[in-house]
């Protein structure tokens, strides 16, 4: 159902399984899928793209231009993932030309009251953001991870998969998958074993050579590189393990510690 006082653009693409409350404007070049509910006083910009079985609260903004100097207005997009929840007052920006030109929330996501995800973002599957966590442009956030209440993250970050943040931690550098980080600015506090076990995301076996690995690589005072060679020696380089690695070679802001 959309309600009278909505304001939607003839040249939107609504499924007509769509809801959409009072108040609300929905602009041109926008896409939303089946079953998606848009609450009251929601604003979707232009060129949004809206996945199936999302619930938008109220006051969301959603595919803003970017809050980015350099941005020339360029036909950039935001996209969310199908089954994803966005509650009341959280932004969402789109892309820039100059940073691949898409902002894109996974599925079944969950951003809680507050939240700001920047330009060109990119986040995985089944990621939540408690309140009031904010995350700078360029940054990419992996599956199944955990970003934490009034939680900042600089821009161009990478967080891995399985990862859990701290509430009110200032995060700078990279933080890897499996990792518990917390902190201003934030350290690196072990392995998330209970948001990994909540997820099925690793055997008992895989938890105990990843717990070898983040011993060499963070206890014992190697430099990365060092560690890296004495884990590919002395770990079996099972799936998670190796994940674990080369999410740390290819870091470019270097490694939260």
């Amino acid at each position: 159902m959309i309600h009278p006082t909505a304001i939607i653009s003839p040249d939107a693409k609504i499924d007509e399984n769509v809801d959409i409350g009072p108040y609300s404007v929905i602009a041109d070049n926008v896409k939303i899928g089946k079953g998606t509910k848009i609450g009251p006083h929601v604003t979707i910009d232009s060129h949004t793209i809206i996945g199936t079985d999302c619930h938008i609260f109220q006051y969301a903004s959603v595919g803003a231009v970017p809050q980015a100097l350099k941005f020339e207005g360029s036909e950039t997009i935001a996209k969310i993932g199908n089954g994803s929840v966005i509650r009341e007052f959280v932004t969402i920006n789109r892309g820039t030309e100059f940073g691949g030109g898409i902002t894109d929330i996974g599925e079944r996501n969950y951003l809680m009251a507050y939240c700001h995800i920047a330009h060109d973002c990119k986040t995985g599957r089944e990621v939540v953001f408690s309140n009031n966590a904010t995350l700078a442009g360029h940054i990419t956030v992996g599956d199944y991870t955990t970003i934490g209440g009034l939680v900042a993250i600089h821009q161009f970050v990478k967080i891995g998969d399985y990862a859990f943040i701290g509430g009110k931690s200032a995060v700078v550098k990279d933080v890897p998958p499996y990792c518990i980080a917390a902190g201003d600015r934030a350290i690196l506090h072990g392995l998330n074993k209970v948001g990994i076990k909540r997820r099925n995301g690793a055997t008992p076996e895989a938890m105990i050579q990843l717990k070898k690995a983040y011993r060499i690589i963070f206890r014992i005072g190697l430099t990365i590189n060092e560690a890296i060679e004495r884990v590919k020696a002395e770990v079996e380089q099972i799936p998670e393990v190796v994940k674990f690695v080369e999410f740390m070679k290819a870091s470019e802001r270097g490694i939260t510690r």
